[in-house]
């Protein structure tokens, strides 16, 4: 079967590694001539290019995305010639903040209290409503910490209003968490659901650097929560794929922040570390596949390379590491690669860990 992919990143070059030895093709629509790096036919185009969508759809068997932000204009334009998967629905909620906060709260997902801000005088209506602290967001478009600004004092919202453009936002509640989680899900086209554990991730500057899987500490009755919710979703949107749900733990229950309709950056560790990685699971969802195992195998922490890189060399010599390099040049903030690496316990996983946390932090 060949696989219409929107979008050229390394999400989708992982899809295509996944998905090959399945024995499918891939056709991705980018437009960055140096994409992918050869993995996969190529076209070269914007995802709103009339043409160039015709020419995808000419091409493949059915459609998915690896980020979410490509017009649902162009998701819909496939999906009336041929299967979208996730739907073009699950993605056009997914893009605004507004709406999919109040999608969750009409499913029942608890989060913390939120309202629309469209102008500078909602902005002070807004603060007065949910508080201080609160953080403003742009509706929109918003990744990796961008398009947000924390208010912490009355005097913080013009600045806060001005650094994101004057653009339609939601003013959400300020949440002191314990820790923030995230629980990804499978949905087959026949409806099947699986779940992989539950995973704690530390992000600095709004980047995700650390994600431990299954979380340590985890109670039964908190992974049971999370997957009722990443459940509720998935039965809500009639989702096909692999889906994210962004958590924080507060006082021991839990409050979505976002969800992502697609594979997820914490869910790299199922490459070397579950049963199934979540490519694959993503994979064999929409092309109808049975669904593997989303068990995982022994401890697992995925390390996020940020910029720069260690020597590989370094890297592999650590026992249980595994080294995914995405072909990109160095530049300071950019996602150029992962480390998984794995260990029979909790105490031999935080060594290793501790480790490599050493070598990327000397690396620069």
């Amino acid at each position: 079967m060949n696989i219409g992919v929107l979008g050229g990143g390394q999400l989708g070059r992982m899809l295509a590694l996944a998905g090959y030895p399945l024995g499918h093709g891939f056709v991705f629509l980018d437009p960055a001539p140096e994409a992918l790096l050869g993995i996969g036919a190529h076209v070269v185009a914007p995802p709103d290019d009339a043409r160039a969508l015709a020419e995808l759809a000419s091409r493949v068997d059915l459609v998915t995305y690896e980020f979410e932000n490509v017009p649902v204009t162009a998701a819909r334009t496939l999906a009336a010639r041929l299967p979208v998967y996730p739907s073009p629905e699950a993605l056009e909620v997914s893009q605004d903040r507004f709406l999919e906060k109040t999608l969750f709260t009409r499913l029942g997902i608890p989060t913390a209290p939120f309202v629309a801000v469209d102008s500078r005088e909602a902005l002070d209506r807004a603060v007065t409503e949910i508080g201080l602290p609160s953080v403003l967001k742009t509706r929109r478009l918003g990744y990796d910490g961008k398009g947000q600004a924390v208010l912490r004092h009355p005097g913080d919202a013009d600045g806060a209003w001005a650094s994101l453009g004057a653009a339609p936002c939601i003013l959400e509640g300020f949440v002191r968490f314990a820790r923030e989680l995230s629980v990804l899900a499978v949905r087959g086209r026949d409806g099947a659901t699986l779940c992989y554990p539950l995973v704690e991730n530390r992000h600095q500057g709004g980047i995700l650097r650390r994600s431990l899987a299954p979380a340590p500490g985890t109670t039964p009755v908190l992974s049971a929560d999370a997957e009722r919710l990443v459940r509720v979703l998935l039965e809500h949107l009639g989702y096909v794929g692999v889906l994210a749900l962004e958590l924080f733990e507060v006082e021991g229950r839990l409050l979505a922040n976002e969800m992502a309709p697609r594979v997820h950056n914490s869910g790299h560790w199922t490459i070397e570390g579950a049963e199934t990685s979540q490519f694959e699971n993503h994979v064999r969802a929409v092309t109808g596949a049975p669904l593997g195992s989303t068990a995982p195998i022994g401890c697992v922490a995925m390390l996020n390379l940020i910029g720069r890189w260690p020597d590989p060399s370094a890297i592999l010599a650590v026992p249980g590491a595994h080294l995914h390099l995405y072909g990109k040049a160095p530049r300071p903030g950019r996602k150029t690669g992962h480390v998984t690496v794995r260990g029979d316990d909790p105490l031999v996983l935080r060594e290793r860990v501790a480790t490599l946390e050493r070598l990327i932090e000397a690396s620069g």
